[in-house]
């Protein structure tokens, strides 16, 4: 899927109900979409290159942060649609991505920005299914997270929440990139 079709397909200005979700959901949803349009706008037509930029020795590339927002989305779906933890193959393959620092700085690199829209859409997909058919009561369950009293609201909060605060660290690192990639 081209990364205009993923832009078009999340472009949403309303918090709303949604056709498919309980209200609640819905409206969680409509956050959810405004804050991958926003992620999706912010690095369209980057190269292989420039997504690879680092800012600095101990920074993340652009790259490096997109394959994070889908692990972080990915290992929440496996904690609390699953409700048991990442098991060695799924640690094995999103653990780069999910701890980034050195670990994602050696392993996160060489990918053209169809494989991160590619990985983010897969897992958004599957939290878009899952929570299809969930209730609204079913948001504010408690959830133990991080050894922290939550609800699962929260933690889909969290999900998008995350991406915003790394949407910025991309256009922080976009206006950085040199002229010459």
């Amino acid at each position: 899927m081209g990364a205009i079709n993923n832009l078009e397909k999340y472009k949403t200005f309303k918090v709303e109900d949604i056709i498919g979700y309980s209200p609640q959901i819905g409206h969680l949803v409509s956050m959810m979409n405004y804050a991958r349009y926003t992620t999706l706008e912010a690095v369209v037509g980057l190269t292989v290159e420039q997504l690879d930029f680092l800012p600095h020795q101990n920074g993340n590339s652009i790259g490096a942060l997109l394959l994070h927002m889908a692990a972080v989305e990915f290992g929440f779906q496996v904690e609390f649609f699953e409700n048991r933890k990442p098991n060695e193959r799924e640690t094995e393959e999103w653990g780069a991505a999910y701890e980034l620092g050195e670990l994602g700085r050696e392993q996160i690199k060489g990918n053209p920005l169809e494989f991160y829209l590619d990985k983010l859409d897969v897992v958004r997909t599957r939290t878009l299914k899952e929570l299809q058919t969930r209730s609204d009561a079913w948001l504010y369950e408690e959830a133990n997270w991080d050894s922290v009293s939550s609800n699962n609201y929260f933690v889909w909060f969290h999900t998008f929440e995350d991406e915003i605060n790394h949407r910025g660290q991309i256009r922080i690192i976009r206006n950085m990139l040199p002229y010459n990639l």
